[in-house]
């Protein structure tokens, strides 16, 4: 099954509303999606708020091989997610990286506070 990135059309009669969706390739435009990703509002007059973006499962569907349409990806570029970067497994393991850093160091700070009850 080929997923794609793009929109899906809920908004009234010249009140346009959009959601970002993980789709079947196959599936029509307003059809069942496989997961809700965001929303798009093009009437939203504040710049910057007219889109909204769950940023941690689009990396996901972006690394395991959907494609976002165009305008999806412009949105995603917008919100700083580097599409390339995601696709060859850099930016999923850059993420994991620093938390792992952060629990040895953790550990370690605990290690000799433990070592000081002990010995009292």
């Amino acid at each position: 099954m080929a997923v794609v990135l793009r929109l899906k059309r809920i908004g009234r009669r010249n009140r346009p509303f959009y959601r970002i969706c993980a789709m079947d390739r196959q599936t029509r435009r307003d059809g069942r999606a496989i997961e809700e990703l965001g929303h798009y509002s093009p009437i939203d007059p504040e710049k910057g708020k007219h889109f909204e973006l769950n940023v941690d499962r689009i990396k996901h569907w972006l690394s395991v091989g959907a494609q976002p349409s165009e305008t999806v990806l412009s949105f995603i570029k917008e919100a700083g997610i580097d599409v390339d970067a995601i696709r060859r497994g850099e930016d999923v393991a850059a993420e994991a990286a620093p938390a792992e850093e952060a629990s040895a160091e953790a550990a370690a700070e605990a290690a000799p506070a433990a070592a000081e009850e002990t010995a009292s």
